[in-house]
């Protein structure tokens, strides 16, 4: 019997050398829900689990090539973006994703290091307001990078309604940045709060528990998941691997993505 292939996820999303976060996260969190990743390389960095010392973007023409050519040859169901480190990466995905308006798209709009150190220029926040959100189906910042898009709202529900006014489909606001014995996750469409979701606080940080939670509901999309659903299972997953993560290094914590393969004692 001829086994039918999993749902495959185009991944873009950089590089980082840890394990922790970037391209390797989004393949671990991707696997996790039955998907398959197609992994597109945005950006190379140095950094450990305390922070980030360099980013080199990868020329926009050859990211673009690398999409188009798994595109062009698997049945991608969805798509996920994260580290974008250019205004000319920004441009190029835009171009690409204006191909394919069928398939769902999930940002992650990683703006800052996990020590909140910014990663982008200001032109690059720009350039995703403009030319990305429109295209988005599930947008997924945490609280600082909300604020950072929203930047003349005044509170997380203008955030959100400013972000859905300029063409998201969907806008989950991660808390995890705001005081409290909660972190409670906000999510937002069709112009109004939509549900808020409350999670135990865990001690400690965590370093890719954004690019665990975006490519989560990304390949749950995949599999055909409604997003509603999508984004409150991604969200227990995520939980799940922060509560179970595991310290590797000097700084943060490693979210274990693949808790679920482990033997129970």
């Amino acid at each position: 019997m001829v086994m039918q292939p999993v749902p495959s996820v185009l991944a873009l999303s950089g590089l980082d050398p840890s394990g922790g976060a970037g391209i390797l996260a989004d393949t671990e969190a991707i696997l996790s829900q039955g998907c398959h990743t197609c992994p597109v390389i945005t950006t190379l960095t140095v950094q450990d689990t305390r922070q980030v010392t360099r980013t080199e973007p990868v020329e926009a023409l050859l990211l673009v090539e690398q999409a188009r050519a798994v595109l062009e040859d698997i049945p991608v169901r969805a798509i996920k973006i994260g580290l974008l480190g250019s205004v000319a990466q920004v441009e190029a995905i835009h171009t690409l994703l204006t191909d394919y308006p069928a398939l769902p798209v999930v940002l992650d709009p990683v703006l800052a290091a996990g020590n909140g150190d910014p990663l982008v220029e200001e032109a690059v926040r720009e350039a995703l307001q403009l030319l990305l959100l429109p295209q988005v189906t599930v947008l997924t910042p945490n609280t600082p990078e909300a604020r950072r898009l929203a930047p003349e709202a005044d509170s997380l529900d203008a955030c959100a309604e400013e972000l859905l006014d300029r063409g998201c489909e969907f806008v989950l606001i991660t808390g995890s940045h705001e005081p409290g014995s909660e972190v409670v996750n906000r999510l937002y469409g069709n112009h109004r709060l939509l549900e808020a979701f409350r999670w135990p606080r865990l001690e400690g940080s965590y370093h890719g528990s954004g690019c665990t939670l975006a490519s989560a509901v990304a390949g749950l999309l995949a599999q055909g998941k409604e997003p509603m659903t999508a984004i409150h299972e991604a969200q227990e997953y995520t939980w799940q691997s922060l509560e179970k993560g595991y310290r590797l290094g000097l700084g943060q914590q490693i979210p274990n993505r693949l808790f679920w393969a482990l033997d129970e004692p």
